[in-house]
């Protein structure tokens, strides 16, 4: 498991590195939740190696997201600084120190036994574990929730059992809302919501529960809904590249 320490409120002069710290986060989201969210709007920039969140009171509502490259931080922090997530802007900044599984990549890095054992009666064995690879915490939790962000669409819309085509038979025309498919089964309405309320005329998110994998998308127009599914035509959340297409009416 990696580390990082906490860098003190307000100092942003920390050296550009692969990794940022996130704070001012919404406390009431559950652990696996906020790594599954922060994966799915932080993704876009590049590969994450880890999401770093713990449950004791000091680390409360901060994050860490460990990039691959420099330049993915860098474009992370500048894009999404102050985004709404969860109804709270996000604070970010480089984090002060590497990353522990960074360090030992390029070969600087120094066991801290002392934080570590602080770290572990804080957080457990079993939160240490999803910790681990934030790929693979998601696997066996419940799907979409249901009654999230309005009624379940038409069961037209919905595809026969069994059938797991991606592509419709027949491609709907361009209207205001757009259907979403190949999605992780544990995709949450919020998850989606925070990605698709960044472009003009969102209105709302609605999944069916029985159905998990695929969502419908509303906006004010097809022209804003347009520029939508242009915009994160197969964006990966857990590697799965979303397929938006028109929903059929």
């Amino acid at each position: 498991m990696a580390e990082t320490n906490n860098p003190p409120a307000g100092n942003n002069e920390a050296t550009p590195n692969m990794t940022i710290y996130i704070n001012n986060l919404n406390e009431k989201i559950k652990l696996d939740e906020l790594k599954k969210s922060l994966h799915a709007v932080f993704s876009q920039f590049g590969k994450i190696v880890e999401i770093l969140a713990f449950k004791t009171l000091k680390h409360k509502g901060q994050a860490w997201v460990v990039f691959e490259e420099v330049q993915s931080a860098t474009n992370a922090m500048r894009q999404m600084q102050s985004f709404p997530f969860y109804d709270k802007p996000m604070r970010i900044q480089y984090a002060k120190t590497k990353s522990d599984v960074i360090a030992k990549a390029d070969g600087t890095f120094v066991p801290r036994e002392k934080r570590k054992r602080h770290e572990e009666k804080g957080t457990g064995k079993k939160n240490k574990k999803e910790q681990h690879d934030p790929n693979q915490m998601a696997m066996g939790l419940n799907p979409a929730y249901p009654g999230g962000y309005g009624a379940a669409p038409p069961l037209s819309q919905i595809p026969y059992p069994g059938v797991r085509s991606l592509v419709p038979e027949a491609p709907a025309p361009p209207n205001n809302i757009l259907f979403i498919q190949n999605l992780p089964n544990e995709t949450t309405p919020m998850m989606l919501q925070m990605l698709f309320q960044q472009y003009p005329g969102f209105k709302e998110v609605r999944m069916v529960e029985a159905k998990p994998g695929i969502a419908f998308i509303e906006y004010g127009d097809e022209a804003q809904s347009t520029v939508a599914m242009q915009a994160l035509q197969s964006f990966k959340i857990q590697q799965n590249p979303m397929l938006i297409t028109y929903a059929k009416k």
